[in-house]
């Protein structure tokens, strides 16, 4: 197994580690020079073609040179960034009262190449942007170092049975060997060499190599799942050299014995754990495939979609009615939010027929078996009504559990549901969940498990008490039998790291915490944010992700908010607070009208989170008794 250890043959064949590479964009026309103007660096257009900005970093250039068939981009870098905005300036800019921009800065890498002539613009807009929206390094952040300096536990593989290897993450655990590439070498060919696994935190291990025993000088972070990770005994099957690190070399003469005696009885990663990896990152769903899927602009209805690209098992959906194909939406294949091409007709919820008469060349429906199954209930006994009282997350603010009505009884067990005192006269803002949805609650939850329960805007009989509030509106409560009570043994533990999508901005995956679970329900906190911005989710949400997801995947992970946006953010928000001390304390969603003027601002709505105060653990029986 360990033949070649101390050699290095010169045929072996070479790579060397590949780090993440920006796509190439072309550069502009070199026949156009460059002018300024006060501070600003602008192309100087020839008077043919026109000029055109771009949409991301506010370039001026020729049009003919920008990229799309829209012309609203310099490159595709900018294309791709203007995608993935970080939220969290738009967030500032309304917490200080200005108006939301789709122009949030960009959170990964500027390229090199088409960004010189905007050079100067760029950094005089950081400069006027520094006081209120404060940069977010992506480059500088490293789950290795956040989990190592802070001590901190990340939620392990085996918690996210929707993601990679999520249902087969087995035994790998601390002190497991693995080969990895020995960068503590001189040999201008890749050498390997075996690692212990220090710490897991997620898909990511700390190792050290063996022979440096106690010392942790050279001990690095690396994703298990990663292409030169490999079980021991892969080099010699493969004919590639095992070399010791050229610090710890000289403490041993024969290293073929230390490694014999170091290894035997240990445990090392399952032959075909590469196997494993690339069967789990195989994705049913394909471009081109059409969904039904929530309208973001009215969660009452669905509209079909169309599969744009699938990262990690998520999908980016156009609406098929989207001209420049920019009207788009997120999320996980297996999201509750997405059905099968005739679904809404077969229960019966709202549609938003298409202006499109006949499917475009190369689309076709989804087949019906690839979407996420629900529990088949049965609706001939007692069940379900209009009318009946319950408690449920509210999808227009995340943070809180509202007081809500079910509004209408779909079939196969869906039900349309409102928030009390925040209902539009149309119904526009019902949403649908499933009877068996972990997001619905009977009346009481919030009480029996100290959480804070929203009541309807405008109730001035506070504290909220149900009995009261049933029988001045003359209404019952949902029964607690028809509810779903599973709770699975999750591992999820308070405190756990993790990557969490940010169901405001759906194309973020954010760096999270788990700060408090009740039962099956976990509520989930982005690092560096502040508590209002938290979200409640289920356990088995399919937008929660290990760390390390995101390099697995190639999906840009959003940071922790800098200390600077932190003091800003605070800041803003004291005064938010105080201006509203006096006011009620109660939902803050608002009017539809007063919601898409301030809030769909172009495409970019998705489900908004609030903010609700900060609660305590605490243990009780799951549901109350419906007694008066």
């Amino acid at each position: 197994m360990f033949d070649g250890y101390d050699s290095c043959s010169e045929d072996t064949s070479s790579s060397s580690s590949s780090e993440e590479s920006e796509e190439e964009v072309a550069p502009l026309p070199s026949n156009l020079p460059i002018i300024k103007n006060n501070g600003q660096v602008y192309t100087y257009p020839d008077g043919k073609s026109g000029m055109a900005t771009c949409e991301m970093c506010g370039m001026v250039g020729v049009r003919d040179a920008f990229y799309s068939k829209t012309k609203r981009f310099c490159s595709v870098s900018c294309s791709r960034s203007y995608s993935s905005n970080s939220k969290k300036a738009s967030i500032l800019a309304r917490l200080q009262g200005k108006p939301p921009t789709k122009k949030a800065k960009v959170l990964q890498k500027q390229p090199l190449v088409a960004k010189l002539a905007a050079y100067a613009q760029y950094q005089a807009t950081l400069q006027n942007q520094a006081k209120t929206k404060a940069a977010v390094s992506v480059e500088g952040f490293s789950w290795g170092n956040y989990i190592n300096s802070n001590s901190f536990i990340a939620a392990p593989v085996a918690c996210f049975k929707h993601a990679p290897m999520g249902t087969c993450w087995g035994d790998i655990s601390e002190n497991v060997r693995i080969e990895v590439p020995n960068t503590d070498c001189s040999l201008p060919t890749k050498v390997f060499w075996i690692a212990g696994i220090i710490k897991l935190a997620g898909y990511n291990a700390l190792l050290r190599y063996e022979g440096f025993e106690n010392d942790s000088s050279l001990d690095f972070w690396c994703n298990i799942c990663g292409s030169d990770i490999h079980p021991v005994g892969w080099c010699a099957a493969s004919g590639k050299p095992l070399v010791p690190p050229r610090t710890v070399q000289h403490k041993y003469t024969n290293w073929k014995a230390f490694l014999v005696k170091r290894l035997t009885g240990a445990k090392t990663l399952p032959p075909d754990f590469s196997q494993k990896v690339s069967e789990s990152m195989q994705y049913p769903f394909k471009p081109c495939m059409r969904v039904e899927v929530v309208d973001k602009r009215h969660l009452c209805r669905t509209r079909v979609a169309v599969v744009e690209s699938v990262i990690g098992g998520r999908l980016r959906l156009v609406y098929e009615e989207s001209e420049d194909r920019t009207d788009d939406f997120w999320c996980h294949m297996h999201s509750p939010l997405i059905h099968h091409i005739g679904w809404s007709r077969s229960i019966g919820h709202r549609f938003k027929r298409s202006d499109i008469t006949k499917k475009q060349d190369g689309h076709f429906d989804t087949p019906p078996h690839l979407f996420a199954k629900v529990k088949e209930v049965d609706q001939s006994g007692e069940w379900f009504k209009e009318g009946m009282k319950l408690e449920a997350i509210d999808p227009l603010n995340l943070s809180t559990i509202c007081v809500a009505t079910i509004r209408k009884v779909l079939a196969d067990g869906f039900l349309m549901i409102g928030i009390d005192g925040s209902e539009a006269a149309d119904g526009s803002d019902w949403f649908c969940y499933h009877a068996t949805s972990p997001s619905i609650f009977p009346v009481g939850f919030c009480e029996i498990n100290m959480i804070e329960l929203t009541p309807p805007r405008g109730y001035t009989k506070l504290p909220f008490k149900w009995f009261d509030y049933l029988r001045e509106t003359g209404s019952i409560a949902a029964p607690v039998k028809l509810f779903n009570k599973d709770v699975p043994n999750h591992g999820f533990r308070v405190g756990m790291k993790l990557e969490a999508v940010d169901l405001m901005e759906p194309r973020l995956i954010c760096v999270a915490t788990v700060t408090r679970i009740i039962h099956r329900l976990l509520r989930i906190h982005f690092d560096g944010w502040e508590e209002e911005y938290d979200q409640w989710v289920d356990c088995e949400s399919p937008d929660l992700y290990p760390v390390g997801w995101c390099q697995l995947t190639g999906y840009q992970l959003q940071p922790p908010a800098s200390q600077s946006s932190r003091e800003s953010q605070s800041a803003s928000s004291k005064q938010k607070k105080k201006a509203k001390s006096q006011q009620y304390k109660g939902h803050k969603k608002m009017a539809t009208s007063q919601l898409k003027e301030e809030l769909l601002d172009g495409e970019d709505y998705s489900f908004l989170q609030g903010a609700s105060d900060q609660e305590s653990n605490g243990s009780a029986t799951f549901y109350i008794k419906q007694e008066p």
